[in-house]
């Protein structure tokens, strides 16, 4: 696509670009309280500030709801639907457009100019929506064939059901935080030696903490009890992606997980990244997904509908010596299942949804050594180390790692449409002490 050009001197390799227009919430030392802003190259637009001064007088519409961008989260401007949040975001592609329609509105207007626009540096950012309920899925069919091959063997790696349903589980919405809140090391339950008989359990810190590399997706359009969301209403219950983290204490998940599935292994702390991309501005990019090789039901049939985007992904470790190092590139175009049909299958037995419900894409990764999104993967379940730069080397997450989480959509400079990062640093285990 063409690049579009803004009157704002905005870097060509932002993630932040005019195509993008993300939404979250910031506060500023001039409006501490928490409230809504767009990210445009390295600033923001604070909505709040834009709104008491008129920013909407040229789109009718708005007007009516322009209390919205005052609340603490995103959920009221979510729930207005995405008709609405496509005029919002062309409206704003508008007034920062070069030669646009609306020049005196911000442009020209250097009071405006001075207090809606924000260095990013500037903002503290904070949860994007209030997040009712968190389903974390296993589309990403790569990870799911390395790591049944680790536990189960190759001709075993896939469960019978894989292929024909979006596996997932009930993940924890109550830890699930901004990028940049330290996640701090869980304890929990874990069998040091697994051929011991009687298998006995001790009470520790996880020593195999472990990243998922994936993306999370955020409900707009409420659902009533007992009625499923079809899979051609799906896209329209969907208000915008950003990237996550599930962090995972593997030893804990090896004890716990028979026969009900993951829960303290995977609780303690989920990130995700502040701004979120909405649907709208990802349309360009859409594709069809991975083949699916097994014969779906009717009602996750997307009649090759592009839902699917081919978002480039990585994640970088930064040990405490302050070395930094790449542990994957990969891609979502190797997500089985897309976010409609997670919605759709979800919600298939009559689960309601909410705005603000979070889907989780499971971890993402490829088919080659460089693009595995967890160290599970990498590290073979820890028998082999991962080389790091100045010489470390890692097979789970040591306390003082941070690990830094991008994804950027687009091959044309000055038209990505970006994530900008997720990031978490480990922090030690609480010491417990039952005596």
């Amino acid at each position: 696509m063409a690049p579009l050009r803004s009157w704002l001197d905005i870097n060509s390799r932002s993630h932040f670009s005019l195509h993008n227009i993300p939404f979250g919430i910031i506060s500023t030392a001039a409006n501490p309280e928490p409230h809504a802003a767009v990210a445009i190259g390295d600033q923001a637009l604070d909505l709040r500030v834009f709104t008491q001064q008129n920013g909407f007088a040229a789109l009718s519409i708005i007007q009516p709801h322009q209390a919205v961008f005052s609340q603490p989260t995103l959920n009221a401007f979510a729930a207005l639907g995405r008709p609405m949040h496509r005029v919002i975001r062309e409206y704003l592609q508008s007034i920062l457009l070069a030669g646009g329609p609306f020049p005196d509105i911000l442009e020209h207007n250097q009071t405006l100019r001075k207090t809606a626009l924000i260095r990013l540096q500037d903002c503290k950012m904070h949860l994007p929506m209030q997040i009712g309920d968190y389903t974390d899925f296993y589309a990403g069919l790569h990870h799911a064939y390395n790591v049944g091959t680790l536990f189960r063997g190759p001709q075993n790696a896939l469960q019978p059901n894989y292929k024909h349903l979006p596996v997932g589980y009930h993940g924890r919405a109550s830890s699930v935080v901004v990028s940049g809140t330290p996640i701090r090391r869980p304890n929990g339950q874990i069998l040091l030696d697994p051929t011991a008989e009687p298998k006995q359990p001790v009470l520790d810190a996880s020593r195999k903490l472990d990243i998922e590399l994936e993306l999370g997706c955020f409900v707009c359009k409420p659902s009533a009890l007992g009625e499923p969301v079809r899979i051609h209403d799906a896209p329209e219950h969907l208000f915008g992606v950003v990237l996550m983290n599930d962090w995972s204490a593997r030893d804990i998940q090896a004890w716990e997980y028979v026969p009900l599935g993951p829960f303290n292994s995977k609780n303690f702390g989920t990130s995700i990244s502040p701004w979120v991309v909405l649907m709208d501005a990802l349309e360009p990019f859409a594709s069809t997904g991975m083949r699916n090789d097994a014969q779906t039901l009717p009602y996750l049939d997307e009649k090759d509908r592009n839902s699917h985007y081919p978002i480039d992904l990585s994640v970088s470790l930064t040990t405490a010596s302050g070395n930094t190092s790449t542990l994957a590139r990969t891609s979502a175009k190797n997500l089985l299942f897309s976010f409609p049909q997670m919605l759709a299958h979800h919600s298939i037995g009559g689960c309601p949804f909410n705005v603000g419900d979070l889907l989780g894409s499971g971890t993402i990764s490829g088919e080659s050594k460089a693009e595995k999104g967890c160290l599970l993967e990498q590290t073979e379940n820890g028998k082999v180390d991962i080389e790091l730069e100045g010489g470390e080397k890692r097979r789970f997450l040591e306390d003082g790692d941070t690990v830094t989480m991008t994804g950027v959509c687009g091959g044309e400079e000055g038209a990505f449409v970006g994530f900008g990062e997720c990031s978490g640093r480990i922090e030690p285990a609480i010491e417990l002490d039952f005596a």
